[in-house]
């Protein structure tokens, strides 16, 4: 029985992986227009960020799908296919879950945030002022 509920869930992936990425594509949002001089800056401060990943994951859609909208240029790690990312983030976060958004501190402290809505949040209250 258990063979057949995970064979029936990877057939699910493998079907909606696909259409999940292509709606992506379709939908992709007009990114926020700043100066050069204030996209400079973002782009200085996305560097210390990292977001670890899968491709078709909904949740990790729906925050790239914001940083585009913020037009922020944050590394993607893929979490998935990537053993080093993989081993990172269970290293670093504690946890293999995906979305799941390193932030680096002047410090270079690490701090890992789970759960898109509270990712989104942040980039959020970070970038839009």
């Amino acid at each position: 029985m258990k063979w057949l509920i995970r064979n029936f869930f990877k057939t699910l992936r493998l079907i909606l992986g696909p259409v999940l990425l292509l709606k992506e594509k379709m939908t992709a949002p007009q990114g926020l227009v700043r100066t050069p001089e204030a996209q400079q800056e973002v782009d200085r401060q996305c560097r210390d960020l990292a977001l670890y990943q899968y491709r078709a994951c909904p949740f990790c859609i729906k925050v790239r799908q914001e940083t585009r909208r913020l037009s922020l240029n944050i590394e993607l790690r893929d979490a998935q296919h990537d053993t080093n990312h993989r081993d990172a983030l269970l290293q670093g976060g504690g946890r293999g879950m995906v979305p799941c958004l390193r932030i680096t501190d002047e410090q270079g402290n690490a701090r890992w945030m789970y759960e898109s809505g509270d990712i989104i949040d942040y980039l959020r209250g970070r970038f839009t002022a």
